[in-house]
């Protein structure tokens, strides 16, 4: 018996110290969750004070919260267009939200080169869970043809309006959810994601993987099934019911891209960030299990600002922290997002960051993380020296945004500097703000700094590049 268990043991031993060499010899795993719609205010660790997401909390006690990172536009395609390539939206392919008649948005070019595409080429996994947006099914932009090995969620954005849809995608393929056919709700899709994010995790804890999670929540319809998560909030705020318009509903007369009726907005948006706080718990609680999380690095951020559709009210929640401006504002409020990372024994537990950075320098770290090279001509610099709290770390000399609609914006970033130009098309004027006096960009002072407001228009001119589908 004695000789049993001794040889137990050594067999138990000998299998954990090979699992720990092979992990040890393998390149991190990446793990991003990108929130939609989330406000910089929308976290308790954020400020949040009317209800709380301890799981991401957990993530900031873990690991860095970032306060001045920035998504990559004001809206979901371009953002995520940034996030994948490198390139700012004066150089990106998607600058905008542009639909197509059939299911899905316009395709990014297939000259691009994103994040995924790179991670292949050393081995990586990769596999993308929750909104695509950037090219329809089967097209150049597509998920699958832009280095993801699995996709599953919405292709669509206009699809991604609603949680109770017929179906999502899994790579190419349509899979139906049980009970939806638009007009009844049984299966709710960011639930279903989730499960294929954890079974990605789970199929390819053996190797290394990248796991990019763009989240549905809580953008609007605002919508949530009525269990314990929904219970927590029902009676908790002052509500003002939003009224849909016609065929908002599910039922035979249903607009697919509307928002529904909701009698309590304020609960619906507090549950989905609930549950979406939950999710991210389950991914941290997944990589604790399967062994792997000290070798995985984990970051999780937000596409955009905060909405005001389907009944959602960011100023009842201070969603924007008291930054100016929403969703599709290139002031701070709709592009300065919440930005956390954690990496066991490589992130320092607790600490903060103030370093200036945006979507686009995501890949740039990831590359450095893995040991790929980059990219000619990105726009992006790695953050992994600052992430490792090393004293090289490189800064932007500016950030650039673009936004081709609401008749056309500009903003650039410059240390403590910030210019906004709205109205370009016709001939709206710059405005300047210094961010270290005035971070809600209440005091605009061109008229003082004529030398500022000259270089802030000169970077414009330089990192804009013209684009035939997105004109500036």
């Amino acid at each position: 018996m004695n000789k049993l268990f001794f040889l137990l043991i050594t067999i138990f031993c000998a299998c954990t110290c090979n699992a720990k060499k092979v992990q040890e010899n393998q390149k991190p795993n990446i793990v991003y969750i990108l929130a939609d719609d989330l406000g910089y205010g929308d976290l308790s660790c954020y400020g949040q004070t009317k209800f709380e997401t301890p799981n991401i909390d957990k993530l900031a006690a873990q690991g860095m919260k970032f306060s001045q990172h920035y998504s990559g536009a004001a809206v979901c395609a371009p953002s995520r267009s940034t996030l994948m390539t490198g390139l700012h939206t004066g150089h990106s392919s998607i600058r905008g939200n542009k639909e197509l008649d059939e299911e899905g948005q316009t395709p990014m070019e297939g000259s691009a080169v994103t994040i995924a595409e790179l991670l292949k080429t050393v081995g990586y996994k990769t596999g993308a869970f929750g909104k695509w947006g950037l090219g329809f099914p089967g097209s150049e932009g597509d998920a699958n043809n832009q280095g993801f090995d699995a996709f599953y969620g919405y292709n669509c954005q206009r699809m991604a309006h609603r949680y109770y849809p017929p179906y999502l995608r899994h790579n190419q393929d349509k899979e139906y959810l049980e009970g939806n056919d638009w007009t009844h709700t049984v299966t709710y899709a960011p639930d279903k994601i989730q499960d294929a994010t954890l079974q990605f995790i789970e199929d390819n804890k053996d190797t290394c993987f990248f796991a990019y999670v763009p989240l549905v929540l809580p953008h609007a319809e605002l919508i949530s099934p009525n269990d314990s998560i929904l219970k927590m909030f029902e009676g908790k705020f002052d509500e003002i019911p939003y009224e849909g318009l016609p065929g908002s509903d599910y039922g035979p007369d249903i607009i697919k891209d509307k928002y529904c009726t909701q009698k309590t907005p304020y609960a619906a948006f507090a549950t989905m960030v609930t549950r979406m706080d939950i999710y991210v718990g389950q991914i941290m609680a997944k990589l604790e299990e399967l062994g792997i999380a000290d070798n995985t690095i984990v970051m999780f951020a937000s596409d955009n600002g905060p909405h005001a559709a389907g009944g959602a009210n960011p100023a009842y929640f201070n969603s924007a922290a008291g930054f100016r401006g929403i969703k599709r504002d290139l002031y701070e409020g709709g592009i300065r997002c919440p930005f956390i990372a954690v990496w066991p024994t490589k992130i320092k537990a607790g600490s903060t960051s103030d370093h200036v950075s945006a979507f686009w320098d995501f890949l740039p770290t990831c590359a450095a993380i893995a040991n790929v090279k980059t990219p000619e001509n990105i726009d992006g610099i790695s953050f992994l020296p600052e992430l490792l709290g090393q004293d090289n770390q490189k800064q932007h000399d500016h950030l650039y945004w673009e936004f081709a609609h609401k008749s056309g914006r500009q903003a650039v970033r410059m240390g403590d500097w910030k210019a906004v130009i709205y109205n370009l098309h016709k001939q709206g004027e710059l405005e300047l703000y210094n961010l270290a006096a005035d971070v809600s960009e209440s005091n605009n002072v061109a008229d003082q700094h004529p030398d500022i407001v000259a270089k802030m228009k000169e970077i414009m001119a330089e990192e804009h590049v013209d684009s035939e589908l997105f004109p500036l």
